[in-house]
């Protein structure tokens, strides 16, 4: 039993698994000496249930979750291959797995052994450091601008073999001419959202098609205007691999350890901006190279492995043959030979000896233009599944609790790892080896249809995710409201979903610490028990079934769609609660505090540290709280207090009651009390004097509701000093001012930007509104001098002017067209109408303005 969850009254102790508690929910009020003091509930201990886990090795329902060790985990998780910037893709895996981890250390208090890797040596890393190098190289080329163009247009074409039906046989040459014509042609169909091949769902086929076209675009449109290598490197880079990679001399690595450093610290970077745990063991291919040498020498000894032209490979029939299974996560792709071509990397294709098509490569013999390491097959480099194998196994041992990673590698990567490790601890008398107790699997995230990938393009970095769509919290939430191991397409549904999650528990601890405030602020909390609180009797009984009901949501493989839900109804309840009248406190705070934990455990507060017993949000003043001088702290609150006091005191107001306010305001008296206690949080330091500014603005508002006799210059004074001490005076300094009928001004901490960008948006509406009314009314006043202008015309004389018509009888309507035709009588009643409105205007005129 863990210590964590008996202390905060989760999970019961061991010694009252099978007791139930009878005792009945009671409070225990008493007067607040701070702010937010904490003031806990008992609460009734739960029925301990196991917990499960969706294991990708057991598929089906979850299984009962059971360490090696009582109260310790060991996890090895798979990390990024660093060879580019990290997109939301890893964001929901690596997210989603440090959600998982802060569960099972902060709320089961599991001690977590976590280990992950780097992958710095890779074919993708190779490719795109050697391709980086070679471009380079070709910038220092003292090209004329035709040679530029020739070798742009060289490039153009040998990437149609990337797009086929662009050029098929008999066409005419590809060129930038005729590229539009034909890529409508070809692919009109997939770049309209529909798929390749008819009668299917669109996928990562199309999203390969659609990135290739944009690479396509962009060289064409380099072709026509003349804009260099840059812009065309899309295309160039392919093709100078293809001319150059042999000449690389690759005996220095730091062409490519260049890349996977800078691209390792911006991963770290984007992990911290997140607020994803670090591992506590960082491990990396290239520090291991000596250690997988001799893990594969193993395998070969127990007859697992072979070499074949300077590679090993694995023997899956081997493997079998001894009794052991192979893709034990994946059975069903066993035999899929492009997961195996993709698991062995495009620069790997070339290299021979396998007995079967499905053996993969332990070691690979490095051709020219790769980095190389010395072993007894001669100079080459690690396979990609053995690195993890051998990492894994050299941290956690021959057998760990967890392994976890992306679900798309779980084939070929995963099952070959856990093949190879299997192979390397077997003994024949023991059977097979368990190597891995659970396989963890994230689902991934898509973008219409398709998985969300570096090598499709069709992905978002976490960096320009965060600094424009995403908070580290909203994007936790969205990979909170889904299952962990279900794929995850966002939509602006889920977005509105998690931002309505998110505004709610802002909104909430919000007002609750408004609350407690106010209650601070007067004689203390009333002493009310639960028989004569109805409403509070059940808010808590709501509670205790959210604890229940959350509890066994994580305890049923870590259900967070699930616990969101728990919170986001026990936060409703509270509010409605909260909105009915007098409420308790002590409740509310109860309810907050407990919130405040969960949302702690989930990571959703970047400055809050377990064991998370604050209240609220910590972010907002978090860097106030540490070494804070109270003095400069108080400082502009302070300010805004003797400002407002003078002018209230310019004012003149006789009032009993706000004479008496100035004369015995004295907010410097409690806050030297509170700074001789050592209290250092900003908002209570500067409570006294935000609470006294507020109480004066109340009078000014009291004195204009009293009827009493004011001057209308005066009141006009009043109710603009009140609106800017409300808007602008502590609306900068982050505090709102809730205006209620029947009490005090509620005081609420409100992140100053959130609060200005409100009353920005409010005065861009106001201003809009505006716009739109002197616009109406200046259309109204265009239309009545239209219509007047109109008016001084005579019936007798409105249609002489016109050169349709030749004659005219006495009145003034016409009777003869230009033509000499008489005028139709149809035409004849239409005009006789038009005369009598225009003679009924006229006179209108006439009475208005007297004669023309």
């Amino acid at each position: 039993m863990h210590s964590f969850a008996r202390l905060r009254g989760l999970i019961p102790s061991t010694r009252t698994i099978a007791a139930i508690s009878t005792r009945p929910i009671r409070l225990f009020p008493r007067p607040l000496t701070s702010p937010y003091p904490r003031r806990p509930f008992t609460s009734s201990p739960l029925i301990m249930a196991a917990i499960t886990v969706h294991s990708t090795l057991k598929p089906g329902p979850p299984v009962p979750f059971v360490p090696r060790e009582e109260g310790a985990i060991s996890w090895y998780a798979c990390g990024p291959t660093v060879y580019d910037l990290s997109h939301l893709g890893h964001a929901r895996n690596y997210v989603s797995t440090d959600i998982i981890r802060r569960i099972l250390m902060h709320y089961f208090d599991y001690k977590v052994n976590f280990v992950m890797n780097y992958t710095d040596v890779d074919d993708k890393i190779i490719i795109k450091a050697r391709r980086k190098r070679l471009l380079e190289l070709e910038k220092e080329k003292p090209y004329t601008p035709e040679q530029i163009r020739d070798l742009i247009f060289k490039a153009f074409q040998a990437y149609t073999k990337s797009l086929p039906l662009l050029a098929p046989e008999g066409a005419e040459p590809l060129d930038e001419k005729n590229y539009q014509e034909r890529k409508e042609a070809a692919y009109g169909v997939v770049l309209a959202g529909g798929p390749l091949v008819p009668e299917t769902k669109p996928g990562d086929a199309e999203a390969k098609v659609k990135m290739h076209l944009n690479n396509m675009d962009a060289a064409a449109e380099a072709l026509k205007n003349g804009s260099g290598l840059d812009a065309a490197e899309d295309v160039l880079l392919p093709y100078l691999d293809s001319l150059y990679k042999e000449t690389i001399d690759t005996s220095d690595q730091t062409i490519f350890t260049n890349l996977t450093k800078t691209m390792e610290k911006a991963f770290a970077d984007d992990m911290e901006a997140l607020n994803v745990l670090p591992p506590d063991v960082i491990t990396r291919v290239t520090e291991y190279v000596p250690q997988i040498v001799a893990f594969v020498e193993q395998i070969i000894q127990k007859g697992f492995a072979y070499e074949a032209d300077g590679s090993v490979y694995f023997d899956i029939g081997a493997f079998e043959k001894a009794g052991n299974t192979y893709a034990r996560l994946r059975p069903e792709s066993k035999h899929d030979t492009a997961l195996q071509e993709e698991g062995e990397g495009s620069l790997s294709t070339a290299l021979g000896g396998k007995k079967r098509s499905g053996d993969f490569a332990l070691w690979k013999k490095s051709k020219p233009g790769e980095p190389y390491w010395p072993s007894p097959w001669g100079a080459g480099r690690p396979g990609w599944h053995i690195e993890c194998s051998v990492m894994a196994s050299d941290k956690l041992g021959e057998q760990m609790d967890i392994h976890s990673g992306g679900i798309d590698l779980a084939f070929p990567h995963h099952d070959n790892e856990l093949a190879q490790s299997e192979a390397y601890f077997h003994d024949c008398c023991k059977g097979e080896h368990t190597w891995v107790k659970y396989f963890l699997h994230m689902g991934h995230l898509s973008i219409a249809g398709s998985k969300m990938s570096k090598s499709l393009k069709n992905f978002q970095t976490i960096q320009d995710a965060l600094a424009s769509t995403y908070t580290a919290r909203n994007m936790r939430i969205v990979f909170l409201l889904s299952r962990w191991n279900d794929g995850v397409e966002i939509s602006p549904d889920m977005r509105k979903q998690a931002d309505n999650w998110e505004t709610t528990l802002d909104n909430f601890f919000t007002n609750v610490k408004a609350r407690l405030s106010e209650v601070d602020a007067s004689s203390g909390i009333k002493d009310l028990s639960l028989s004569e609180d109805s409403g509070a009797k059940g808010l808590l009984e709501d509670f205790e079934q959210a604890k229940k009901d959350l509890d066994t949501a994580l305890r049923n493989s870590f259900d967070t769609p699930t616990a969101m839900q728990v919170l986001l109804k026990l936060v409703r309840n509270a509010n409605i609660y909260m909105n009915s009248g007098n409420p308790n406190v002590q409740a509310l705070e109860s309810v907050a505090r407990w919130v405040t934990k969960i949302v702690g455990i989930f990571g959703l507060d970047a400055s809050a540290q377990p064991p998370y017993e604050g209240l609220g949000w910590s972010s907002a003043t978090a860097s106030n709280k540490a070494n804070v001088d109270p003095q400069t702290a108080v400082k502009p609150y302070a300010a805004v207090f003797n400002n407002v006091k003078q002018e209230v005191s310019a004012l003149g107001l006789t009032g009993e009651s706000i004479q008496a306010l100035l004369a015995q305001q004295n907010p410097e008296a409690e806050f030297n009390e509170l700074e001789k206690s050592g209290e250092k949080d900003a908002e209570k330091l500067a409570l006294p004097f935000i609470r006294a500014t507020s109480k004066l603005r109340d009078e000014l508002r009291a004195t204009i509701s009293s009827g009493a006799a004011l001057e209308p210059k005066t009141k006009q004074a009043i109710l603009a000093l009140s609106d800017r001490i409300r808007d602008y005076d502590l609306t900068d300094l982050g505090v709102q001012l809730d205006d209620r009928v029947d009490g005090p001004s509620l005081v609420k901490f409100v992140p100053a930007a959130k609060l200005i960008q409100a009353r920005e948006e409010k005065a861009a509406l106001l201003a809009e509104k505006a716009r739109q009314k002197e616009e109406a009314r200046k259309a109204k006043e265009k239309a009545e001098q239209e219509k007047w202008e109109k008016a001084k015309v005579s019936p007798q004389d409105m249609f002489k002017s016109d050169a349709k018509y030749a004659e005219f009888d006495a009145d003034g309507l016409p009777t003869k067209l230009a033509d000499g035709n008489e005028v139709p009588k149809s035409q004849s009643k239409k005009l006789k109408k038009e005369w009598e409105k225009q003679k009924k205007l006229h006179e209108e005129y006439l009475a208005k303005f007297g004669s023309a």
